[in-house]
């Protein structure tokens, strides 16, 4: 092992509901759905109608800002719905999925042989383009771009997240060709990111016969793990430049894609949280109905349910469908209780990052955490929290005050264009304020996106 990168800044979040090592495959539900809203920037516009017949990978829709990036259908079947909100924008593409998957089979490709142009050629044609993402601006990323640097993170740190090892370790050839592929796209730079303690997980053989990879351990507590942090320490993002990220189990279904010359997007999902009453894995079908994965399996009545961690997760509902890159559900108490005396009344069972309560003596300890906010929100002053969990050198409440005056000029100086909302998830969490951090950072990146 070489070199390791420490990461001293942050704060792993220990919760009560870790998902066991075991995978359950679960069938089908009735009905899989689509969302354009999983795919920010992406103009939806329809490639199939109602009524009509599809068969998994082909599209249906595309962008219509750029009509090479197509989404492909995870099931073969009738779609059955469009589902539209205000302005008739699309929200679902619902299609009632057949018994048997019929799948649109893709010609051969010789990969060891096959120049960059062809292997993004297939990709587009196949949909699996769309597992590509960019920074900045965490979009799908622009297939005539070349990236300095592609990235792929093997570990992540976030409270209850999936053990990327083990789902690798499920799929090991499908993981080496997908980075095999990305070894195609990467302009001689892909930067794979290990935790050091868990690194022996994924052995050399992991990535025999990809020539331009670089190693890079990380230890540390989160956001170690974050996609985001691992480019500003290995290889930070200046204004102009552009680097790709692809998540591991994307890897894996586009090493299918080279494997089975098809389009099968089986995906594993864990399944956490203190109201799970078996927390594991479960190898679903994006786009898979959300009740057809947790029915049966919470132990409570009042919970929140969010696709995601607890940090950067999006709240949902068992009616809802699983999201495009989605790798986690969640289920949490509601925190909706009133409690005597609030934060003045003093316990062991609370988690706090500064010495209110006394989670400082026990550091390895894990706790059962609802979504009650413990105040509301407040003037936004310099307390010098966000630095403490932020392993990034950059001023977050300067950038964040230079967002909300819309002063593009200060926010280039302050580092935008190497942000993401997940890299200040910490700083929401920690934050005595109780300021929407993520969601100023957001609309940051929209708006430099926009001016720019």
């Amino acid at each position: 092992m070489g070199k390791v990168i420490t990461i001293k800044k942050g704060y792993t979040i220990k919760m009560d509901g870790v998902a066991q090592k075991t995978i359950t495959h679960l069938a089908l539900s009735d009905v899989v759905a689509l969302k354009p809203h999983d795919f920010p920037s992406v103009v939806p516009r329809l490639s199939v109608e109602v009524g009509q017949e599809v068969v998994a990978g082909q599209s249906l829709f595309h962008d219509k800002n750029n009509p090479k990036i197509r989404l492909p259908s995870p099931v073969s079947g009738e779609v059955i719905e469009v589902v539209r909100g205000d302005k008739r924008r699309i929200l679902e593409i619902r299609v009632m999925p057949d018994k048997i998957t019929k799948y649109a089979y893709f010609p051969e490709i010789n990969l060891p042989n096959a120049d960059r142009d062809a292997v993004v050629e297939y990709l587009l044609e196949s949909g699996c383009w769309s597992y590509i993402r960019q920074r900045p601006y965490s979009l799908i990323a622009n297939p005539d771009d070349i990236p300095k640097a592609i990235f792929v993170s093997c570990f992540d740190t976030s409270p209850l997240a999936p053990d990327l090892g083990f789902i690798i370790e499920q799929e090991r050839a499908n993981f080496q060709t997908g980075l095999e592929v990305l070894d195609k796209l990467a302009n001689g730079h892909l930067h794979i990111s290990l935790h050091a303690e868990v690194g022996e997980r994924l052995s050399e053989s992991d990535f025999r016969g990809i020539a331009n990879h670089k190693f890079h351990h990380f230890s540390g507590p989160h956001p170690a793990g974050n996609v985001g942090i691992q480019i500003h320490h290995i290889d930070p993002i200046q204004k102009g430049e552009v680097v790709w990220y692809v998540q591991p189990q994307d890897v894996i279904i586009i090493g299918r894609l080279f494997t089975e010359n098809r389009y099968r997007a089986e995906r594993i999902v864990a399944l956490a949280g203190s109201c799970v009453k078996q927390p594991q894995y479960f190898k679903v079908i994006t786009g898979q109905k959300i009740k057809s994965i947790t029915g049966n399996k919470l132990d409570s009545t009042n919970f929140r349910l969010i696709q995601g961690t607890i940090l950067t997760g999006k709240k949902t509902s068992e009616d809802d469908f699983l999201s495009f890159y989605e790798n986690q559900l969640t289920a949490i108490p509601e925190g909706d209780q009133p409690e005597f005396l609030g934060w003045l009344l003093p316990g062991f069972h609370k988690l706090s990052l500064s010495r209110t309560f006394f989670s400082w003596l026990t550091p390895n300890r894990s706790y059962n955490l609802n979504t009650n906010n413990n105040g509301e929100e407040r003037a936004f002053v310099m307390t010098g929290q966000y630095d403490k969990v932020l392993p990034m050198n950059i001023y977050p409440v300067h950038l964040l005050k230079a967002i909300l005056a819309k002063d593009l000029e200060r926010m280039e100086e302050l580092g935008i264009y190497e942000v993401s909302e997940e890299d200040f998830a910490l700083c929401e969490f920690v934050c005595t304020s109780k300021i929407d951090v993520q969601r100023i950072i957001a609309d940051g990146l929209a708006y430099v996106r926009q001016e720019g």
